[in-house]
């Protein structure tokens, strides 16, 4: 799988040219923007890699960028590079969503170290936002019954708990747990309760409900 893009934000053309060498030295590819208006037009929703962008810049600035991004839903890791009277805004950049900050003039090798660390989240969070989706997945797949099921063993209940709170018998139960199990793909009762967690935690769904 080819790696994902430095998206390069900078109003000064010495600057982009001189990083573009630098991270393309390295073997990363690079693409490269004027401003923050330019690089919002071209993303597209579905982009990858790291921005590392100038905090300050005509227009759009580093801070309004991160706004912006969060407006979109463009989950991407963004360093933004400042100078030294600049460290408050680079603060607030952080507070804003920045994954790190690097003040001018930079060393080579501290920046590469914060831009392949900036990829590697990012691919991490590309990864894990998939996995969350294949998991909404399935549990959309469920059927009523096998959600409210869901919902008791979520809940550590015994079948014979749920099977009384369900006006059932307990080996009905055991027949719509395996389907459960089987539908989510859970290897385990404790892999099918970090999935409804997963979620959870990441607010993409709510906790099943019986429906």
């Amino acid at each position: 799988m080819p790696n994902s893009p430095v998206h390069v934000i900078d109003d000064d053309a010495g600057v982009r040219d001189a990083l573009r060498f630098l991270f393309e030295s390295a073997g990363l590819p690079v693409r490269s923007y004027d401003s923050a208006l330019a690089f919002i037009d071209q993303i597209g929703p579905h982009g990858a890699g790291c921005v590392l962008t100038d905090v300050r810049m005509p227009g759009v600035d580093g801070i309004s960028l991160l706004r912006r991004l969060a407006e979109l839903g463009l989950d991407l890791p963004v360093i933004v590079m400042t100078g030294h009277a600049e460290v408050p805004l680079a603060v607030q950049a952080l507070k804003e969503g920045a994954v790190d900050f690097i003040e001018k003039p930079f060393d080579d090798d501290r920046l590469l170290t914060a831009v392949q660390a900036a990829l590697e989240a990012g691919r991490r969070r590309r990864q894990e936002a998939a996995e969350l989706d294949a998991i909404s997945a399935r549990l959309a797949n469920l059927t009523p019954r096998e959600r409210e099921v869901l919902v008791g063993l979520v809940a550590g209940h015994p079948n014979k708990t749920i099977a009384y709170d369900l006006g059932t018998s307990p080996r009905t139960i055991e027949v719509h747990r395996a389907r459960v199990m089987e539908k989510m793909q859970a290897r385990s009762l404790a892999d099918l309760v970090r999935m409804v967690l997963a979620i959870e935690r990441a607010g993409q769904g709510k906790k099943p409900r019986p429906a």
